[in-house]
């Protein structure tokens, strides 16, 4: 790197960095002075500010890079022309081309980072807030949730489904045949989920089977019973209160592939 690339990329960073950290600044304290109530509801230690906040960098460096980055092309280009030292080094016989590389790469670099962002991190942070301002109030963080399964026309009802955990509690699955009409319903105090064999076991269970009428043919107490025909994942059950500008690409992907059978009305906000 010659010395006019190292004396630009120098000026050109100083500029960018305090841009960064200035925008950062004043975002944060708009945001702390708006969220400070929560905080102090919600007995958040400083520990616990500072990593809520850490969820949300990356989401506001997606719209601070390309701001900062103007504004430190036109300081650092503006200084440069106003001392000649542009002009100096085109008398010296370097192109204008060559001169502004530095910057371009910058630049691409700026376009590098913004899109990695995008791509994996920064679509989370929003649902980050709504769990660090949720989670304490809700103590176990659990949720209802009503899942659909068309290939296999199998509905669950599910009671408490727990964030980041194979095991949900008050669980009933009907299972139908094709014409919608219920075969089997299984109810379950609990049911847990085994990555490693795809078997769901289900205990302290009830099996009721039907007739073509709906009327009750049969039922069954069973401390613990294993299913392993069933196709349904803990990440498919939660996948039905997804929403797509929460979700980074490799999410998506997973999401269309999982839910194919999803009606195209429900899978368009993930396509696009």
């Amino acid at each position: 790197m010659k010395l006019f690339d190292r004396y630009i990329t120098r000026n050109f960073l100083q500029a960018y960095v305090y841009c960064i950290v200035g925008f950062i600044a004043i975002w944060l304290i708009f945001d702390i002075s708006d969220s400070i109530s929560s905080f102090f509801d919600l007995h958040f230690t400083f520990g616990r500010v500072l990593e809520f906040y850490a969820t949300q960098i990356p989401q506001i460096l997606v719209i601070l890079l390309p701001v900062s980055l103007l504004l430190a092309l036109l300081f650092v280009l503006g200084r440069m022309s106003r001392a000649n030292e542009i002009v100096s080094m085109l008398t010296a016989g370097t192109s204008l081309l060559r001169v502004l590389t530095p910057l371009f790469i910058l630049g691409i670099l700026t376009t590098v980072a913004c899109f990695a962002l995008n791509y994996s991190v920064a679509p989370h942070a929003e649902m980050a807030r709504k769990l660090f301002l949720s989670e304490d109030k809700s103590g176990s963080g659990a949720e209802g949730q009503i899942f659909r399964n068309r290939r296999e026309s199998r509905t669950w009802f599910i009671q408490r489904l727990r964030p980041k955990s194979n095991m949900f509690d008050n669980v009933e699955v009907l299972q139908q045949d094709s014409f919608d009409h219920v075969t089997m319903a299984f109810l379950a105090k609990r049911a847990e989920y085994d990555p490693h064999d795809h078997t769901w076991t289900l205990s302290q269970a009830k099996i009721v089977h039907y007739d073509a009428a709906g009327n009750i043919t049969s039922e069954t107490m069973e401390p613990s019973v294993i299913i392993r025909h069933w196709s349904e994942t803990p990440y498919r059950l939660r996948s039905a209160n997804m929403r797509a500008e929460l979700m980074s690409l490799p999410e998506l992907r997973d999401y269309l592939n999982f839910n194919s059978d999803f009606p195209d009305t429900l899978l368009a906000p993930f396509r696009t």
